[in-house]
């Protein structure tokens, strides 16, 4: 026979059992890792302070407890003070002989929605690798053929109209650079699997942002100092890891900005995949920045290569960051609003069978 506790902790979902002084009595382990806080330190709180609901929920959630019923709402934001909100369903039920008592449970949708997102943007990378080759072969060459034609053009112009070769040389010397990104975001190799300390990652970028791009923003850190080593490629996770600082540098205010890195671990994370296997992914970074947040329009696709919020940017940037994550077996997923923009990487730690 099952005990209780063991149904109660295996629970998939986040659960909270609710007093009638709106009081959190419980909670199972998935809510934890949701708050990013212990059970300890969250029992006997109110829940309303440790939950944040983007809607006036708190009336529903009285109504239900006075008439003994059950309540759903779909597609609202929930968060905490400790993680970005994620859109999830609530289910609310009164607890049969407890008076007063509520069963509060969450329903994150965000990992559905991005697991599709994410497999389409696999899709269009593997797409944009194989355009890369077509694109080296069939424009790189006549590009060199043009810049040297109008090279010996301008050796017998006068001074005035050598601006229009020059413009024809800068422009096919642009188009090159580009395709040398298109090429590079092609020619990625796959991960080469040891255990990685994060933190030595993180530092390796932060250094050599603080001392590049990013020399006018300020970079904090906030790191978990008992993370468990992780499972990937050193030096594919640091180019990931640069990415996000770059681009969170050029987001930026052009005189200064604020740059948190975060790291912590979040035991209940599993990534569910549509065969119905799971992985758990309990190493979390978040690289956090108080610019403008990402521009509606391309929000949900901005892992989509050739997607920009930046004049003159090439969108494969970001793609590159969800292709290396992918082939990781990791997860990326970003929110956004005006003076927090949170880029997190969920991250699988060493094998046990690897361990020595």
């Amino acid at each position: 026979m099952i005990s209780d506790a063991t149904l109660w902790s295996s629970l998939p979902i986040p659960a909270f059992l609710i007093d009638a002084d709106d009081r959190i009595i419980e909670m199972n382990s998935a809510a934890e890792g949701f708050l990013n806080s212990s059970r300890k330190s969250v029992l006997g709180r109110p829940v309303w302070d440790e939950i944040a609901i983007d809607a006036p929920i708190e009336g529903a959630f009285a109504r239900a407890r006075r008439d003994d019923a059950p309540l759903f709402v779909n597609d609202i934001d929930v968060g905490s003070g400790n993680r970005a909100p994620l859109q999830c369903g609530i289910q609310v039920a009164p607890v049969a002989g407890h008076p007063g008592q509520m069963l509060l449970m969450l329903s994150p949708r965000e990992l559905a929605g991005r697991m599709t997102r994410t497999h389409s943007a696999k899709s269009a990378a593997q797409s944009a690798i194989g355009m890369a080759e077509m694109l080296a072969h069939e424009i790189k060459n006549p590009l060199a053929g043009i810049t040297g034609a109008a090279q010996l053009l301008s050796m017998n112009l006068v001074p005035e109209d050598m601006e229009l070769t020059d413009l024809i040389v800068g422009e096919c010397r642009r188009i090159v650079k580009l395709l040398e990104q298109v090429e590079q975001f092609g020619n990625l190799s796959e991960p080469d699997f040891h255990p990685v300390n994060l933190h030595d990652v993180l530092d390796r970028a932060r250094r050599s942002a603080a001392l590049g791009f990013g020399a006018h923003m300020t970079i904090t850190e906030d790191y978990d100092p008992s993370l468990p080593m992780a499972w990937g490629d050193a030096d594919q996770l640091l180019q990931v890891v640069l990415n996000l600082l770059k681009n969170a540098s050029e987001a930026a205010d052009s005189t200064h900005g604020t740059i948190k890195i975060r790291t912590f671990y979040e035991h209940s994370f599993r990534l569910r995949r549509s065969d119905g296997t799971g992985k758990t992914l309990p190493l979390q970074i978040e690289i956090i920045d108080d610019g403008p947040g990402l521009p509606p329009a391309i929000r949900d696709d901005i892992f989509d290569p050739f997607v920009s919020g930046r004049e003159n940017g090439t969108g494969l940037g970001l793609a590159l960051v969800s292709k290396i994550i992918s082939d990781h077996n990791g997860w990326i997923s970003v929110s956004s609003a005006p003076g927090r923009t949170v880029f997190r990487l969920s991250l699988s730690r060493v094998p046990r069978e690897t361990k020595t």
